[in-house]
């Protein structure tokens, strides 16, 4: 096996970008701090050609250098969009159509594999804070949660992970509707 050359991957550039279909996925980060974890689900969400990240609260948008650091560019092909608090980005979204969806630890979250997709309407997920995840006036405003299991000694996942793991298991199930 010989590793392919960038120029071998047939990348779209970020105009080809702007007009491909979209994966009917939104992401809403609910007052991430780290600015690499906005970089890299920027990064993310261009690999799968989601829709739109939506920022909200602290969480920081771009230009940014240290966004940029992890982003690599995907902060100028994927749309976004800066929303001051999470409650109207929910109430925003649920005016488009859009079931929400928190990634948390919640009683009564539905794991993961376990969550059906039917494809009738577009999907928001909202990620949360580092310490704090997603704020619990938003959870109560969801429709539901979803969880990623886990079995190791750790209670949680770092967001950017997160957002790869979630982001990559709704366009399986975007793609097989």
């Amino acid at each position: 096996m010989r590793k392919l050359r960038i120029t071998e991957m047939q990348r779209l550039t970020v105009d080809e970008f702007h007009s491909a279909q979209k994966l009917p996925l939104v992401v809403v980060l609910d007052n991430v701090r780290s600015l690499y974890n906005v970089g890299s689900v920027f990064r993310t969400a261009d690999a799968f050609r989601v829709r739109k990240i939506v920022l909200c609260g602290i969480t920081a948008t771009p230009p940014n250098a240290e966004i940029h650091k992890t982003a690599l560019g995907a902060e100028d092909s994927v749309e976004w969009t800066s929303v001051a608090d999470t409650m109207q980005a929910v109430t925003d979204l649920r005016k488009q159509g859009y079931s929400i969806i928190a990634v948390e630890q919640c009683h009564g979250s539905t794991m993961i594999n376990d969550y059906v997709y039917s494809a009738k309407q577009p999907i928001a997920i909202i990620l949360g804070n580092e310490v704090h995840g997603v704020r619990q006036d938003v959870v109560d405003a969801c429709d539901t949660c979803i969880e990623i299991p886990q079995y190791g000694t750790k209670h949680s996942l770092n967001v950017s992970v997160t957002a790869g793991i979630v982001i990559h298991h709704f366009y399986n199930i975007m793609h097989n509707v």
